[in-house]
Order: structure tokens, then C-alpha cells, then sequence
């Protein structure tokens, strides 16, 4: 993998991330594909639709269908049939969520499956033998998610404990070769909670480790917002200037345009395709509720100004239509709209800065973004 920046305005950075199936331009926001797969989008959509790089995440896919069975069709890539990048997450947020399921111990995480019930252990070591089964492009350390709040020595007994993970991850990584010929990243995920001296002691540490690329996990799990952003900030004044920075589950359109202002290059959320599979659309104006009555007899686009497929054929009541009868085609269509306002707004974020007024773009499209129709109360 090869990073390389191309423009900066302030902390913001518009770049180019090389890797072996493909170049991402960034800032980059990546579809969320947990299982494989992105809820209700095909991936011939997908491709449609400008995304360059899409996740799965390494704990569902162990889980199911198996890495047995992912190595038999040759890899994540062949079995799920798209041939750009992804990123795999470890598995370390399913860990957080999965409180009455698990343990954390020195040696990695034993939990149940929460299909059936059965035992498993992730090491850091099984995790890197998991992702390089899947021949994801981008793999991640594994790593813990304290939970907000958390008081000090637990956010510091947790930090040191990835850290430590992610030395064993590394170490894991240099012992073992990428098994479908394509090469494979590694990124470290920097935690500490709230605190800002474990952030910096976290992303300090991390940053000896020389990975490819470094993420800011355990934000956006409850926070307020200005926490969120002076945490970021923490993290990005120490990381590697050189390397990709990957803000993980992150967030609303604010968030993101926020982050890239502290110097974040890679986005990922299931924000759009959750709202969207709940009548809830982005659209440059705010956010529309498509249940809502006002949008029966209404025969324009969702959004004049966007180029998704439903926006260049249908109209609000046809959608509003779609929702009220249950019609899958409801799910689909607002999930395509929602993820080509994502893909649009990172793309005009990059040309902001290459252009170096983004301060002044990113301040306008907030203000727009906040200010929204009448029915944006969700």
C-alpha cells in the first residue's frame, strides 16, 4: 500500500491511497458490507455509485458462513464478487457490544456466538490469520472498545492491553504472507477513551510500531461531540503525517466534515443505509422523513440536485408509496440515495481542499446541512 498527499488546507488533507486492487482518493467514505454484504445494495450498485472500498468485519465472517468456506472460493473478493478494495474489521467492536457474551483476557477475548451460542477465542494472532484467509486489502489490529464512561484505570488498563495486542498483530503479520497474491495493509487503532493523555500515549506508542495506516477507534459510542472532535485531534497532532488516518464508525455528514478538518482521511458508518432502510434520506437541505404525510402528493425528487438512480426516476410520494406499502424496492432505493449523498459530500470535500477553500465549504455545507425542511426531527 502507498499513500501519498496531494493537497492540505490547514489539517485537512486531500489524497491518494494505492493499493493493489486499486487507487481510493481521500477523504473516503466506506460502505459498511458487515456480512459481506451491503444491506439491500447490490455490488453492481455499488460499483455504479463511485465506491471505491467497502468493510467486512472478521468476527460475522468467521461466524458465518466460516473462513473455511471463504478459502474455498478463493477469498472474501471471488465469493462475494467485488473485485475493488476492502477492510476487514477485527472484530474488537462486536467485542465491545457483546458485553454479556464475552471476556477479555491477556490472551484475547472469549465469547459466545450470538447465532448459536458456541465458544471462541480471538487472539490478535488468530485475528491476522482470519483477515489474511479473507485476502482483505486493509486489515485491522485487534483491539478493545472501552465503553463511555469509563473511569481512568479501566480506559488505561484497556489502551495498554491494545497496545500490546497490536505489537502481537504486527508480529503476526511478518510471520505470515497474504494467500491470494495481492498484497495486505495493516492498520493500528488507537483507544484510550475520553482521555486525552491516553489518547497520546496510545497513538505515540502506535506510531513506533510503524504501521501502514493507523485508525481512532472507541469514538462515537456515546460522547458528546465536542469530546469526539478534541479526541480526534489529540490523535491526529501525534500520528504520522505520512500514513492513512481512518476514523472508525464515524458518523453523521457534520461528523465527518468536522473530522477531515482535524486531519481524518477514511470514514466508515452504517448511518446511511440504516436510516435509509428507515425512511430517513440525507439530502443537501437536511434530512427527510419519507413516511411523513407532506411527502404524499409531492411528485419531485427526493433531491433535484443528486444523480442516484431514484432521484433521476421517482418521486417523493412513489418513494413515500413504497415505505407505506412494504415494498423492498423502498429499502433498496433510499439505501442507494443515502449512500450517493455520503460518496458525493466526501468527494466535494476533497475538491474543497485541492481547491484550498475548504474551511469556507465546510462551514457553508454545515450550516445548510443543519438548517434542513421542516420534518428533519429524527
Amino acid at each position: 500500500m502507498k499513500f501519498s498527499i496531494v493537497q492540505t488546507e490547514g489539517s485537512a488533507r486531500a489524497g491518494v491511497l494505492i493499493t493493489g486492487r486499486g487507487e481510493i482518493p481521500t477523504p473516503v467514505f466506506m460502505p459498511v458490507g458487515t456480512q459481506g454484504t451491503v444491506k439491500a445494495v447490490e455490488q453492481r450498485e455499488l460499483d455504479e455509485l463511485g465506491a471505491r472500498i467497502i468493510l467486512g468485519n472478521a468476527y460475522h465472517l468467521y461466524l458465518r458462513p466460516g473462513i473455511g468456506l471463504i478459502e474455498k472460493a478463493g477469498g472474501l473478493h471471488r465469493f462475494i464478487g467485488w473485485q475493488k478494495p476492502v477492510l476487514t474489521d477485527s472484530g474488537g467492536y462486536q467485542v465491545f457490544s457483546l458485553t454479556a457474551l464475552r471476556r477479555i483476557e491477556e490472551e484475547g477475548v472469549r465469547f459466545r456466538s450470538h447465532i448459536d451460542g458456541s465458544e471462541h477465542l480471538f487472539t490478535p494472532e488468530g485475528v491476522i490469520d482470519i483477515e489474511r484467509s479473507l485476502g482483505s486489502d486493509i486489515m485491522m489490529a485487534l483491539d478493545e472498545c472501552a465503553p463511555f464512561p469509563c473511569d481512568e484505570p479501566y480506559a488505561r488498563q484497556s489502551s495498554d492491553m491494545t497496545l500490546r495486542w497490536a505489537l502481537r498483530c504486527r508480529t503476526r503479520k511478518e510471520q505470515t504472507s497474504p494467500r491470494y497474491g495481492i498484497g495486505q495493509s495493516l492498520f493500528g487503532i488507537v483507544q484510550g477513551s475520553t482521555y486525552a493523555h491516553l489518547r497520546e500515549e496510545s497513538a505515540r506508542e502506535l506510531s513506533g510500531m510503524d504501521f501502514d495506516g493507523y485508525a481512532i477507534g472507541g469514538l462515537s459510542v456515546g460522547e458528546p461531540e465536542e469530546t469526539m472532535y478534541r479526541m480526534t485531534e489529540v490523535c491526529t497532532a501525534v500520528l504520522p503525517p505520512d500514513r492513512p488516518r481512518y476514523l472508525m464508525g464515524v458518523g453523521t455528514p457534520r461528523n465527518m466534515l468536522e473530522a477531515i478538518a482535524r486531519g481524518v482521511d477514511m470514514f466508515d458508518c452504517v448511518l446511511p443505509t440504516r436510516n435509509g432502510r428507515n425512511a430517513v434520506l440525507f439530502t443537501r437541505h437536511g434530512r427527510l422523513n419519507m413516511r411523513n404525510a407532506a411527502h404524499a402528493g409531492d411528485f419531485t425528487p427526493v433531491d433535484p440536485e443528486c444523480t442516484c438512480y431514484g432521484c433521476r426516476n421517482f418521486t417523493r410520494a412513489y418513494l413515500r408509496h413504497l415505505f407505506k406499502a412494504g415494498e423492498i424496492l423502498a429499502l433498496q432505493l433510499a439505501s442507494m440515495h443515502n449512500l450517493t449523498f455520503y460518496l458525493w459530500l466526501l468527494s466535494e470535500a476533497r475538491e474543497a481542499i485541492l481547491g484550498r477553500n475548504f474551511t469556507a465549504w465546510k462551514d457553508a455545507t454545515v450550516k445548510t446541512l443543519s438548517a434542513g425542511p421542516a420534518d428533519t426531527n429524527q
